[in-house]
């Protein structure tokens, strides 16, 4: 049986609400348009390691 990968919601940077995206540990993203449902705000995020840069 695999082990269950760790997971984390991508928050806000703007309110730190989840959004509608998670990462697994080794996802790198460069640019990405993040859009928070919550406030209705988009951002442009990169990540890696779970830690936004």
């Amino acid at each position: 049986m695999m082990e269950a990968e760790e997971k984390r919601w991508v928050l806000c940077p703007w309110c730190g609400a989840k959004t509608r995206l998670q990462l697994f540990r080794e996802t790198e993203l460069k640019a990405f348009p993040l859009y928070c449902p919550k406030c209705r705000r988009e951002s442009i995020i990169n990540a890696k390691n779970f830690i936004s840069l």
